[in-house]
This record gives C-alpha cells, structure tokens and sequence, in this order.
C-alpha cells in the first residue's frame, strides 16, 4: 500500500512543496521538485532523516561564557536532543581554535562536534 508525504524542500532557495510516493521504506515516485537536490533531499528526509546541530557549550576563563559549536555533518534527526543534553553538560577551558573537535563519533554516528569559533582567553 503506497503511503504519500509531504515537506517544505530546504535544499536550495526555491522552498519547493514536495510530495513523496512510498512503499514502506521505498521512495516509489517525488514530485514537486525544481531541482535534484529537492529530489534527493525528500528521499532522505522520508528514509532517514538529518539535521546539522549547532549549539553552545560553556567555557571556563574565556572571553565569553559560551562558545558556538556545530556537527561536522548532518546528525540523525531522533538524535538531536540526546546530543544536546549531553553538549549542555560539557565545559571547556579557554583557549579554544575553531575548527577543534569538542566531541568525536558523537553518539556512535560518525560525527564529529566542532568549535564554530575561536575563543581566546580573557585578559585581566
């Protein structure tokens, strides 16, 4: 029995509606796209949704109190909230590089949580 959803395309600027036809975990037919990217993003979102995670952790003798970090890549979507409790507990010590690897294999995904900035020390 074919099942049909529908979602909003974020894979470029045009926001196309998108309708997808599956059979169970098969994407039988897309429609609505104006791109391939809107094709591929509405096989992926109705198979195994993702989302890039961006965040912020605590920082400890920092210029500021939080820095901003983000995945290395798209996390599963039902994992998003396990990662951000677990991001809400960790503090880090100034300085920090951007581009520094706050989290590897973030939850056993292959994902990596990276500083989205530098923070230098504060100065007294």
């Amino acid at each position: 029995m074919a099942e049909q959803a529908n979602y909003l395309c974020i894979g470029c600027p045009l926001g196309c509606h998108l309708e997808v036809e599956a059979d169970g975990s098969t994407v039988v037919e897309v429609r609505g796209h104006g791109c391939n990217r809107g094709k591929s993003f509405a096989e992926q979102e109705h198979t195994d949704p993702r989302r890039m995670v961006t965040t912020t952790v605590r920082v400890t003798n920092g210029l500021w109190p939080k820095l901003p970090v983000k995945t290395n890549k798209p996390l599963p979507k039902q994992q998003i909230m396990d990662l951000c409790n677990i991001l809400k507990k960790i503090s880090l010590t100034a300085p920090v590089q951007m581009g520094d690897v706050i989290m590897s294999n973030a939850l056993g995904t292959g994902v990596d949580v990276i500083a989205s900035r530098d923070m230098p020390v504060k100065s007294n």
